[in-house]
This record gives structure tokens, sequence and C-alpha cells, in this order.
């Protein structure tokens, strides 16, 4: 059986793309870090849709806590692998780079830039070994493709995100699996939800921010059979704020 992981799956993006991956009969995956309760409702509401549906509790930003989550994964499931990743998990902690705590700095860093590279290298080499090959779809961001002030850290990230998604594309395409990125503008969830959301509507063309679920459309089309000669690409879905 062919598996979806969502990283940061309990809330936000992550809830609606676990969702939308149900309703495609896919059996997914639900990492979430602490709030277990939320990724508890997503499980619920993803077998409400007639898939099978996990909880994985682990830190993406902690090596040793992915190894041993994937590992005892793939031990309780030896026929089934990971045929699509969502590394969606992130946080935000804005300031002004003068004024950024060092923790601040790496805590972003490391849960979105390194929780990328330590969960796909684990679920790569099933992806790769498999005929039907695989789908990697990276959450990035406006920050990463035009930089916003006060998020050095947070646009660093999806900046490095954008960059790792262009050369893991090259290096797996051959085995048949994809890779590219999702770079949302502003999208009603937990992460936008302390900004100053009339002002910055009157910023984007299209007069309002997006929903989760056009975000989560989007992800259903990269994993699908119809976009498989599509990769190392980085879709905008920002409503015309930036072109």
């Amino acid at each position: 059986m062919k598996y979806a992981l969502v990283t940061g799956g309990s809330r936000g993006l992550g809830r609606a793309v676990c969702l939308k991956l149900a309703e495609m009969g896919i059996p997914v995956i639900i990492n979430y870090q602490s709030n277990k309760s939320a990724a508890e409702e997503v499980k619920s509401l993803c077998e409400e849709k007639g898939v099978s549906a996990e909880l994985l509790g682990f830190d993406c930003g902690n090596m040793e806590a992915v190894d041993s989550a994937l590992e005892a994964w793939e031990a309780a499931h030896p026929d089934d692998y990971i045929a699509y990743l969502v590394n969606n998990a992130g946080i935000r902690r804005d300031n002004m780079m003068f004024m950024m705590p060092s923790e601040d700095w790496h805590a972003v860093v490391n849960t979105s830039l390194n929780g990328l590279y330590y969960v796909t290298r684990k679920v790569l080499p099933k992806m790769m070994m498999r005929k039907h090959g695989g789908r990697i779809v990276n959450m990035a961001s406006l920050s990463g493709l035009k930089g916003l002030p006060g998020q050095t850290n947070y646009s660093a990230t999806k900046a490095g995100i954008i960059g790792a998604t262009k050369a893991l594309a090259q290096e797996v395409a051959a085995r048949n699996v994809t890779v590219n990125a999702i770079a949302p503008g502003f999208i009603e969830s937990d992460m936008t939800k302390d900004l100053d959301v009339d002002t910055l509507k009157q910023q984007v063309p299209m007069k309002r921010f997006g929903k989760p679920e056009e975000v989560a459309d989007l992800v259903a089309f990269l994993v699908s059979d119809a976009s498989s000669y599509i990769t190392g690409e980085v879709i905008s879905i920002n409503g015309g704020l930036y072109t």
C-alpha cells in the first residue's frame, strides 16, 4: 500500500492537505509534534472519507526522533511504503534581524529546513526502489521568493527549501520521483492569524487571503499522475501578490 506522510499535519495547511489526500483515496500518516488532540481530529475526519489514517508524532527538527519514528513505522509496515511526502512542518519567529535572538533563528531553520532533510532522506530510498517512484511536495513561501522584512530567518529557510527542491529533483528524476515546491502567499491559517489581515488584503490584487483548501488542491495535483512530467518547479499561489 502507498501512503502519504504530511509533516505538521494537525493544523492549518497540513490539516487541509491531509483531508484532500484522504478524499483522493490515499492512506494518510499525520505527523504532529505536540498537539495530539488536533491530530486525532484530523485522523477521524480522514477515516470518515473511507481511508486508513495513522498518527506519527515526532519533532521534525530532531534527527533522532525522526529516525526512530520512521524506522518504527517501516518495521510495522513491511509491505507498504511512503509514496507521497509533503514537507509542510514549519514555524515563524518574526523579528528584525538585529533584534533576533539566536534561538529564534535556529528554531525556524531547524524545523523547516533541517526537518526537510531529516524526513526526506529517510523516506526517499524506498521511493527510489519502487517501480512507481513517488512524489515529494515541499512547502516554501512567498517569503522565500522575494524576502519579507522581519522574516530573515523564515525567508532564509524557505529560500533554502526552494534550492533543495531544484537540486533534489535532478538527483531523483530518473527513478520516477518528482520533487516540487509550493510558495503560498497570505493564506488563512494559524501562521497568519496574528497579522493585520485587513491591511494586508489591500496589497493582494484579489483583495483576499487564500484558503488552506486552495493550497491543498495544488498539492493534490502535484501528487497525481497528471503532474508526472513536472519536477523541480516552484509554484506560487498568492492571489497575484508577487509574480
